[in-house]
Formats: structure tokens, C-alpha cells, sequence
């Protein structure tokens, strides 16, 4: 793991988060327990957070991607449409 003292060397921006008292202990006792600064923990938090989202993200697009490649039988569209709302309406 890397010194965070040198970590802040190379950092660029400053993000102010607000928390009321209660969520601001609870965070410091979770950091606290993984023997990391807040800064730090919530650093790697926020890291964690965006590649577990991009990760998501990557599987619906290979998901769609795989989807594309097949083929299937579709009827047509106006006749598709005419058939669902012949469903919805009350005989």
C-alpha cells in the first residue's frame, strides 16, 4: 500500500463531503477498525464504489453486445403492437 502522505503529494482536487455526527463516527470507527486515515478509507470507498459500477455497466454492454450477434425470428412490428393491445383491452 502506498504512503498516503505521498498519495497527497500527487492528488489535484479537494472534495468537502458533510456528514451529520452520527454517519461521521460510524466512519470513523470503520476506518478506524481497517487502521486507515477517514481520508484514506473514503478514498477507497469511493474507488471501489465506481469500479463495482462500472463493472455493471460493462456486463449489460457485453450482455447486448452477445444479444446482437444472434438471430431471431421477429414478426412485424404494427402486427407486434396490434397484438399487445388486443391484450390489454377488455373483451
Amino acid at each position: 500500500m502506498m504512503n498516503e502522505s505521498f498519495r497527497l503529494i500527487m492528488m489535484t482536487k479537494r472534495m468537502q463531503v458533510l456528514f451529520d455526527d452520527e454517519e461521521y463516527r460510524g466512519i470513523q470507527r470503520v476506518a478506524r477498525e481497517c487502521h486507515m486515515t477517514v481520508a484514506e478509507w473514503v478514498r477507497q470507498s469511493l474507488r471501489e464504489a465506481r469500479m463495482t459500477r462500472q463493472s455493471v455497466a460493462q456486463a449489460k454492454l457485453r450482455a447486448v453486445d452477445e444479444a446482437t450477434r444472434h438471430s431471431f425470428p421477429v414478426g412485424d412490428i404494427e402486427t407486434m403492437l396490434r397484438e399487445i393491445e388486443a391484450g390489454r383491452l377488455p373483451e
